[in-house]
């Protein structure tokens, strides 16, 4: 049996979301997907699900629904409090919501993105064998809003999992630590550049979002500022350097190719703690 979600809050940014739809950049299509993978695929597992269905990607805060069936349900990403009907429940374990029952998620306390996951996963239309929402591309299903009525596909055959809590830690609140990979146009980079890359604390910029996150802090310096690159292949995790000398960091929802050289990749171990980091929090890169 499935169901619906009526969503009666969205947050500020609300979207569907699985593991995306890579290795489609040939056709002009992003991977998109959770910026967070491991606290999706960890939700999904948590009800059951295969790690893959579709869940919701509540940045900061609050959500409410209320779901038309009785549902499990869990989340997992950012920390802040949770509650059925104002009775808090715990975040990382599965929790049963009766129907018309009212789930909120409070504004997050540490880290950025919660994932709700429901039995069944979220129904919706596949492009390319993903229903993940692409911000850049405008692809997928539109951002969840206040009203929206969203399909619960129906429960599959597997139990739920007879976990009491899921190990977790919260989203750190200081500086984290991102390892990153050479980039391919590392040269066009002194060393001064390079070493300043790794060696300076980064502030993360207002300006983040599903296509990019950009820093803060001593600019970095091109050997040739006058020289252009002609637009190449792009990866989400890549840093690239524009004109102002300041990084950006794509994200999923990246355009496939880009003008900018890429000074250097983010570890794609590491890509899920980008996803958690709030404006005005700071990062170091890592080459170890």
């Amino acid at each position: 049996m499935g169901g619906t979600l009526l969503v009666e809050t969205a947050g500020p940014a609300t979207t569907v979301q699985d593991l995306g739809r890579p290795g489609a950049a040939a056709l002009g299509v992003g991977p998109s997907g959770a910026l967070d993978r491991g606290a999706l695929r960890l939700a999904n597992r948590l009800v059951g699900n295969p790690e893959g269905r579709a869940a919701l990607e509540v940045v900061l805060g609050p959500f409410a629904a209320v779901p038309d069936v009785d549902l499990w349900i869990a989340v997992t990403g950012a920390w802040g409090a949770i509650t059925v009907d104002g009775r808090p429940v715990d975040g990382h374990r599965a929790v049963r919501v009766a129907a018309g029952s009212r789930l909120e998620l409070g504004a997050a306390t540490h880290g950025l993105r919660y994932v709700l996951a429901v039995r069944g996963g979220f129904d919706g239309p596949q492009l390319l064998g993903s229903r993940s929402t692409d911000t850049l591309a405008g692809l997928g299903p539109a951002p969840v809003v206040g009203g929206d009525r969203l399909v619960v596909l129906p429960t599959p055959r597997r139990r739920v999992p007879p976990l009491d809590i899921a190990p977790w830690t919260r989203p750190e609140a200081g500086e984290r630590l991102i390892r990153v990979s050479p980039g391919p146009r590392r040269n066009w980079f002194d060393a001064g550049s390079l070493q300043r890359l790794v060696e300076q604390s980064w502030s993360v910029t207002a300006d983040a979002d599903r296509i990019g996150m950009r820093l803060d802090g001593t600019p970095l310096e091109r050997l040739d500022p006058g020289r252009e690159l002609p637009s190449e292949g792009m990866v989400a995790g890549a840093v690239q350097v524009p004109p102002s000398g300041l990084p950006t960091i794509l994200a999923a929802d990246h355009p496939v190719t880009g003008g900018y050289p890429v000074i250097a990749v983010v570890r794609a171990a590491d890509r899920d703690l980008l996803a958690q980091l709030r404006p005005g929090q700071r990062l170091r890169f890592s080459t170890g």
